[in-house]
């Protein structure tokens, strides 16, 4: 376990399990929100979005945060492990909002720079649905890649710390 992503809903936990997981094993870890977005919440090109990820994904260990659907294959494959943080849309919701308060007008320290902590009806709903619509497509993904890498998939606060604990 030396090159990991860690996948799953907006508000799932990716970032903080990913910095937890990354001091337990000492490996750097990288936010894909740090790299996709530019001041001021305009997103990068696609072309630099699999540049950064192939220059990253050359380190002899990494682990990256972050979906990024269009992406997320050329991170798979590349990976020795994928861990799913398959957490329940409430929590995530909670999650999401509590983030809000916690960091509105300022960036989150896994987020581009000029890019204040923002929530909307359409983020909400796409945190609602991840589970029917974004959360199939991984599953289809995990599904193709099974025999071929470790996946892990953690369903709640007992699962991630009962995981970080056995690392």
């Amino acid at each position: 376990m030396g090159k990991i992503i860690v996948i799953g809903s907006a508000g799932a936990g990716k970032s903080t399990f990913s910095k937890e997981l990354a001091d337990k094993l000492s490996i750097k870890v990288y936010h894909l929100d740090c790299f996709m977005w530019k001041p001021r919440w305009e997103v990068t090109e696609r072309d630099y979005q699999i540049e950064i990820q192939r220059n990253i994904m050359r380190n002899k260990t990494w682990i990256i945060d972050g979906n990024y659907n269009g992406t997320m294959t050329l991170r798979m494959d590349a990976s020795d492990t994928i861990i799913f943080l398959d957490v329940n849309r409430w929590v995530c919701l909670y999650r999401v909002i509590k983030r809000f308060f916690q960091y509105k007008g300022k960036s989150r320290p896994d987020m581009q720079k000029d890019c204040p902590e923002r929530l909307n009806k359409d983020f909400l709903k796409f945190v609602w649905y991840y589970p029917k619509k974004q959360k199939l497509q991984v599953e289809e993904r995990l599904d193709k890649v099974k025999n071929k890498k470790q996946i892990v998939v953690l369903r709640n606060k007992r699962e991630i710390r009962a995981f970080l604990n056995s690392v």
